[in-house]
């Protein structure tokens, strides 16, 4: 049940993040005498306009010449989802057609992937996930294991959670949900676990437990001697100290490539790493992105109300007996060597609402197994992927348990 995908990429060190925002703007005189045409639900997605309004501007059409295209992104209302203005019809141009639905889906109670999770999902076949759920990385705050190097649209290369300012990380999560758009079945959901990271000078550590030991005054190393450092002067905008907003911008791109935000739900944690802050609060609270294809997806509220906690269901006297966007959830133990999982009510609870059983949960980032858990326990099917081996031992380890009892 565990397969290996092979690294199309070799893997580079990682460097030190230097958030220098690029100087580029469209260059027309390239496309000059260009006759390649686009098919309107791509071009939709990726210019962040709705067909409707791309037919107010071009009229009725089925697909969009480069000169039509041109003309889409003079309007005020453009606004990048996850190719920047001067890569638009580069990526376009670019852009392979190739039936990519021969992957085999889940073969049993679940099946585990090690590699870049944007490869595996373009091979998964059309509607076929009932509920993505994932916790994504943190933009420049961990140094993931086994980091995978990618090419992502915006012709940046990098492992995910690496890039070089939030602006690059909030178009390669909107670019996955691009991806997933495909695979999700039409009453499925997306719900998207995504923390929000503030533009310092820090030390880039390995796992929660390295952060939590520095916040003690226990780790003796100065700046220079850590293996990699996010700087924060560079960016086009963003001061020293100032929060990113990466949870809104994710959000907005996806409602932009025609995903419905159904909520962006607070998970406010019961206990948090201190901040030795003085200038701002500090932070209890992560984000989770319930998104979907339709205005009506499959939601299942009654399974708040009759689930264990364990299982998603009211955590006791914490939560009222309304479900609302406000989740009152522990954080996770963070055992078996994986610093920022999330803990198993989490994932629970957003599949006991969104699937019914035997569906197929899928998780692109699935670390060691949390959400497969979950999965299982509530009788589902799971796929899970990630680019770390060690993780996915351990997910097999912990998934086989469940799928025996």
């Amino acid at each position: 049940m565990l397969k290996k995908l092979d690294d199309r990429f070799d893997n580079p060190s990682l460097p030190d993040i230097k958030p220098q925002t690029p100087v580029r703007a469209l260059n027309r005189d390239r496309f000059a005498g260009e006759t390649e045409s686009f098919p309107l639900g791509v071009v939709a997605a990726v210019t962040g306009m709705s067909e409707t309004f791309i037919g107010k501007i071009l009229g009725r059409v089925r697909s969009v010449s480069a000169p039509q295209l041109l003309q889409l992104l003079d309007q005020d209302a453009f606004s990048e989802t996850f190719v920047p203005r001067s890569m638009v019809l580069d990526y376009l141009l670019s852009r392979s057609c190739a039936d990519r639905d021969g992957e085999k889906l889940v073969e049993g109670p679940f099946r585990l992937v090690q590699g870049n999770a944007l490869d595996v999902i373009r091979s998964l076949p059309a509607r076929s996930l009932q509920c993505v759920v994932t916790s994504t990385p943190y933009w420049a705050m961990r140094i993931y294991k086994d980091s995978r190097w990618v090419r992502w649209a915006d012709g940046s290369f990098c492992p995910y959670g690496h890039e070089q300012t939030p602006e690059e990380f909030v178009r390669h999560s909107t670019e996955i949900l691009y991806e997933l758009i495909r695979t999700l079945c039409e009453g499925g959901s997306i719900w998207w676990n995504v923390m929000d990271s503030y533009n310092t000078r820090t030390q880039i550590r390995g796992n929660a437990a390295e952060a939590l030991k520095a916040m003690q005054g226990k780790d003796e190393r100065s700046w220079k001697d850590h293996e990699c450092r996010r700087y924060s002067a560079g960016h086009s905008y963003l001061k020293d100290g100032e929060q990113s907003l990466i949870p809104g911008r994710i959000a907005e791109r996806a409602s932009r490539m025609g995903l419905y935000v159904k909520a962006v739900i607070t998970w406010a944690k019961t206990s948090s790493l201190p901040e030795p802050q003085n200038s701002r609060v500090s932070r209890n609270l992560e984000y989770v992105l319930h998104l979907s294809k339709v205005r009506n997806p499959l939601f299942k509220k009654d399974a708040y109300r009759t689930l264990p906690a364990s299982l998603g269901g009211r955590n006791g006297e914490r939560e009222t007996d309304k479900l609302s966007d406000v989740w009152v959830l522990p954080t996770s133990a963070g055992r078996d060597g994986h610093g920022a999982q999330f803990p198993l009510a989490l994932p629970a609870r957003c599949i006991a609402l969104s699937t019914e059983e035997d569906d197929v949960v899928f998780d692109p980032f699935a670390g060691s197994g949390n959400s497969g858990v979950a999965a299982l326990r509530l009788g589902r099917r799971f796929l899970g992927v990630d680019v770390s081996a060690d993780y996915l031992a351990t997910a097999h380890r912990k998934l086989s348990v469940v799928a025996r009892a």
